[in-house]
């Protein structure tokens, strides 16, 4: 399936990272999310609730950037895919996290990771 729901460089404050500091002071994160499911029976009927409410994922990305911690890119990505295919009806999701202010020992736009995730098959959400 190609159809896809995209939410495009949410920007959230958030308390992640490998060193002790960076779980104190907020910092600037970046998140894309891309949503795999049948948008026909939305677009055909013009109907929400054959489609995902953007307004839901967006609070959902943002629970989870503001109020938790995670030492790694690579676990905030997880718990956001983990809980985008528990809460929607998706069969797929895929997530990237970028980290703008990172310091490193040059100079970079930022660090991230990009994960694709998939409910097994048979699994539906509900």
């Amino acid at each position: 399936m190609t159809d896809r729901i995209i939410l495009a460089n949410m920007r959230f404050q958030g308390r992640h990272g490998y060193y002790d500091h960076e779980l104190i002071e907020p910092q600037p994160f970046e998140v894309d999310v891309e949503l795999v499911l049948n948008l026909q029976p939305a677009g055909v009927d013009d109907d929400l609730d054959q489609s995902i409410d953007y307004g839901k994922v967006y609070e959902a990305v943002r629970q989870i950037v503001e109020s938790t911690s995670f030492r790694l890119l690579e676990a905030l990505a997880e718990a956001i895919a983990h809980e985008l295919l528990a809460d929607f009806d998706v069969t797929e999701t895929e997530v990237r996290v970028r980290k703008p202010k990172v310091q490193l020992s040059g100079p970079l736009d930022y660090a991230g990771v990009a994960i694709q995730r998939q409910r097994p098959p048979g699994d539906r959400r509900g």
